[in-house]
């Protein structure tokens, strides 16, 4: 499929695209802004965030008009895609919530995939600190120009972990809060920034070790996957499988390889899995 599309031209204009998105957003950041909510007072939407889309989808348009593009807030664009073997999965703002409240953690993340929903290419811009992200299957993955490579902690108990937690949390059973509970007692840290597409670029170059969450969509994991993937880490779904639902975002681990089984064991056995060895410390110090 790949032969057919060159695919560094197309990451390079992918870039491009994600940039002027980005440039776009800080533009938005800046001002005075109203939100809009979704399905649930969680779920929001921006002007930013239309206004990004129809920025990139524009662009794509242009540039691959027989593509089908896969927008979070307008749906889908161009050719249907059962007329076209490549799809691009787009997030014009991953991180609303961020945004909406100013909190300066948010990203562009723009993916092209084949029928299989497998990504063959993908970008994350982080316009505030101005980090571009971006991986070709079987290509490598880089920040900025320089080669990603995932960190090398083996140890459950040294590794710092991300999640984050789904739109219907509030009354869903399955709502990741448990599951929070058990890696917060088997990890040196637990964090939740709030835009997944950052958080698994940010396993990619290292900074994390493990990455797991339920209720993606592929325009929030599509590009960030891929460049775990091609920083040399590992990504599956819960159950430790390569499937399709993983490409979708239905249930998504990433880990920087080592880590991958003791991830899943937190995950598939909550607190009966193994817990480290407490360290003494001196009485009164806290962790």
């Amino acid at each position: 499929m790949s032969d057919t599309l060159p695919m560094t031209e197309a990451l390079h204009i992918a870039e491009h695209i994600a940039r002027q998105a980005g440039a776009l957003l800080r533009y938005y950041f800046e001002r005075p802004r109203t939100f809009d909510h979704k399905q649930t007072l969680i779920d929001l939407v921006t002007e930013a965030d239309r206004a990004s889309e129809q920025l990139i989808v524009e662009a794509l348009q242009k540039a691959f008009p027989e593509h089908h593009i896969v927008g979070e807030e307008g749906g889908g664009y161009g050719p249907p895609m059962e007329k076209t073997p490549y799809h691009w999965y787009v997030d014009p703002l991953d991180g609303t919530t961020n945004f909406a409240h100013r909190f300066p953690v948010f990203a562009v993340s723009l993916a092209l995939s084949g029928p299989d929903m497998q990504p063959l290419l993908g970008v994350v811009y982080d316009p505030m600190r101005d980090e571009l992200f971006k991986a070709q299957r079987e290509g490598g993955a880089t920040l900025n120009g320089r080669r990603l490579r995932v960190s090398r902690v083996d140890n459950l108990a040294e590794a710092l972990v991300v999640t984050g937690f789904p739109y219907n949390r509030w009354t869903a059973e399955d709502n990741n809060v448990a599951t929070f509970g058990h890696f917060a007692r088997r990890v040196q840290g637990v964090r939740r920034v709030g835009a997944a597409a950052l958080d698994l670029c940010w396993v990619a170059a290292g900074r994390f070790d493990v990455y797991w969450e339920r209720g993606l969509q592929p325009w929030d994991g599509q590009a960030g996957m891929l460049c775990v993937l091609e920083a040399g880490g590992t990504v599956t779904d819960y159950d430790g499988r390569v499937s399709e639902a993983m490409w979708r975002g239905d249930a998504v681990v990433a880990t920087n390889g080592l880590l991958h089984a003791q991830a899943l064991e937190v995950i598939q056995h909550g607190d009966a899995a193994p817990r480290p060895l407490a360290l003494s410390q001196p009485e009164g110090e806290g962790v």
